[in-house]
Parts: C-alpha cells; structure tokens; sequence
C-alpha cells in the first residue's frame, strides 16, 4: 500500500517515548476529551493521568507490541493498534487541524504498517453521537453494528460506539 499523499509539511512517523512525545500526545488527549471526543477519558482529564496513560503505551511500542503512529507539523505534533489483525485505537486530530487529511493519512499509514506486519484483519470502534464512522466507511471500514450506551461523553451524558471492520490483503 503506498503512502498517502497530503500537505508535504506534515510527516506521519511512529512515535516513541520521550518527555517530549508524552507531553505532545497527552496534551493532545486532554484537548480532544475536554471539546467532547468519546475517547474512554472523562472531562476534565488531568495531565497526570494522560501521561501515565502514554507512558504506558509508548512503553509497548518501544517493546515492538504496538505501533503507536503521529502527525507532525513543523517539528509539532499534531495528531496521534491476536497475531493476526489489529485494532485501532484512540484516533485523534487536534482541533484547529482538522479537515486537512491528516486523520486519513494516519489510517492509511496504520493500514500500511498492518499489511507490513501481517495483519489481515483491523478492528476499531468510535463514538456513535460525535465519532468518525463517515471518515472510516470512505476508507473501507464496514459498519459492523452499534452497542448503545456503551461510553461516557467527557461532559456527561452516554452514546453508543459503533464498532467497524475492514479485511486487508495480505503483504
């Protein structure tokens, strides 16, 4: 699968941990919880749990058991997955970026990344009220059914998820 082409200044790498990066992606975090993103963190979010919960997952990405993907702008972070398939999990865009392509550009470089690692398979679920399931059926993702009332909004209230999949060939 090619890479996907979108602005030429932003660059799509896979992250790794440093105090740098967890500051990034919990910032990220905590502004995606707090403008109502139904991503498993309740509002207000503080930056220690954020962090710890980075720190957690970039440790399994050194470890090689994860691949955790990022979009960088100008030096800046703008944007942060069974043998057999992957799961997709906490996609999120800055605010003041989104609609330039670049949570597309993350899907298809994880797509990309899964093919590479003999994934045929990838799951992921995303906020029935407020989530991406348009971005994730434009992509190939099949819609495979809703669980009601399944996450807390981070300003109160419940939605459903809607849970997705999408076959992928092998490399």
């Amino acid at each position: 699968m090619p890479r996907v082409a979108i602005d030429p200044a932003i660059d799509i790498v896979a992250l790794r941990s440093t105090r740098a990066v967890i500051a990034a992606l919990s910032e990220i975090l905590i502004e995606t919880v707090a403008n109502g993103g139904s991503v498993s963190f309740m509002h207000p979010l503080a930056p220690e749990v954020a962090a710890a919960f980075w720190t957690r997952s970039l440790a399994a990405a050194d470890a090689g058991e994860r691949v955790v993907l990022g979009a960088m702008e100008d030096g800046q972070l703008v944007a942060p997955n069974q043998p057999h398939r992957g799961e997709i999990a906490k996609m999120m865009t800055r605010v003041s970026r989104r609609g330039r392509g670049i949570a597309r550009a993350l899907m298809l470089e994880a797509e990309r990344i899964a093919v590479e690692r003999g994934r045929t398979l990838l799951t992921l679920d995303t906020g029935t009220d407020d989530g991406a399931g348009a971005l994730y059926e434009r992509l190939g993702f099949v819609r495979a059914g809703v669980i009601p009332d399944y996450a807390l909004k981070p300003h109160g209230g419940l939605q459903g998820t809607t849970l997705y999949w999408k076959r992928l060939s092998p490399p």
